[in-house]
């Protein structure tokens, strides 16, 4: 974790701001607040944007490195390793909120745990900016969610979350965007999993499912543990975060969810009895690819938002080779907003969404985003 302060020129008047970076592990064990930092190492908001960072405090999930007048960020690591104490959340926070030389103070969230999230209101109630790409939050109860944006939209505190779909592609401020321009959402299809968009990218000719499988979990798309991502629910979440923006009051168990893990596999006690396990089912699959090629088609998995109808589904379809969906490689995310303004062609969003880099893109667009709003000149 991270503790930044940054001061931002504002007619000759600086206004401070402090944060807060999770460095915890992130999304394919990658050290996404880590990655945050390579940017403010090399002094990107300073030289470039007139803003003068300075962190704070850093903690990984055992140790954390606090400072009252700004870590050297050449050195972080290392002092990381010798000057770190036990890390403690509570202390943590308490360090950035009673900090008063810095009357703006901003917590960024880069782990994906429960319990984290569940501190963000009181985070906000206490003035304290709040930016992540924890997906828990905004996918979690809706009373919670609906309580948590009640507070944010009544404070002068501010909750960016870009990152939570689609890493670093602009998903939710393009969503945002076509609302606050008087635009209807009709429907939201896409690709949200990197790790999924690889297999069936990858899934085609004689290659089975389970080597590909295999591929994707060497190259290290996959979760230690395939099935956390094959099981859909992180679909899931990135289609009721969506169907929340647009609207939409849904819970997570509204939304109907194809696993791909076989009901036999699903109690395997390791990872590697799941591997060892998955080719017996790979004349399954191979049946399914092939009904899909002889109408001329490719299987994707795919999340929908259907605002029309107002639910929210995760599946896999078949496509024509000529859809937008069955033309992407790597690991890429599409997603397609079908809307009254792009109602006969829907505006597409592509690009890389997996990975520590990309997803810490999507939260350093975040806190620049937050400097604007806190009156960085543009």
């Amino acid at each position: 974790m991270l503790a930044v302060d940054f001061v931002l020129p504002l007619d000759d008047v600086p206004a401070e701001v402090e944060g807060f970076f999770g460095s915890l592990m992130g999304h394919e064990g990658a050290p996404v607040g880590g990655v945050v930092a390579v940017p403010l190492e090399a002094a990107v908001l300073k030289e470039n944007m007139n803003i003068d960072l300075r962190v704070m405090g850093i903690a990984g999930s055992r140790t954390m490195l606090l400072s009252d007048i700004g870590v050297d960020l050449t050195q972080w690591k290392e002092k990381l390793q010798t000057e770190a104490e036990p890390a403690n959340l509570d202390k943590f926070v308490h360090h950035l909120s009673e900090n008063h030389f810095f009357p703006n103070r901003v917590l960024v969230d880069c782990t994906a745990d429960t319990s984290v999230a569940s501190h963000y209101y009181d985070w906000l109630k206490k003035g304290i900016h709040v930016i992540t790409p924890n997906k828990k939050a905004n996918s979690g109860p809706l009373d919670r969610y609906l309580k948590l944006r009640t507070l944010q939209r009544a404070s002068y505190t501010h909750y960016f979350y870009e990152a939570t779909v689609g890493a670093g592609l602009p998903i939710i401020s393009t969503l945002r965007g076509l609302l606050e321009t008087g635009d209807k959402i009709l429907r939201i299809e896409g690709i949200f999993s990197g790790t999924l968009s690889y297999i069936f990218n990858n899934f085609e000719g004689a290659r089975t499912f389970s080597d590909v499988v295999a591929e994707a979990k060497k190259a290290g798309y996959t979760e230690p543990d395939p099935r956390d991502d094959l099981s859909g629910t992180d679909v899931a979440r990135k289609v009721i975060i969506l169907a929340r923006e647009s609207g939409l009051g849904l819970e997570l168990s509204d939304i109907p969810v194809r696993s791909l893990v076989p009901e036999a596999l699903k109690s395997c006690t390791s990872a590697d009895e799941y591997m060892q396990k998955l080719p017996s089912f790979d004349e399954d699959w191979a049946r399914e690819r092939k009904n899909a090629e002889a109408a001329g088609e490719v299987l994707r998995y795919v999340g929908v938002v259907d605002v029309v109808n107002k639910k929210g589904q995760v599946e896999l379809r078949a496509y024509k080779r000529d859809h937008p969906f069955a033309q992407l490689s790597g690991s890429d995310n599409i997603i397609a907003f079908t809307t009254s303004r792009y109602k006969d062609q829907p505006l597409i969003v592509r690009g890389p969404g997996a990975g520590a880099e990309v997803t810490a893109g999507g939260v350093f667009c975040d806190i620049l985003r937050l400097s604007s709003y806190l009156g960085a000149p543009s």
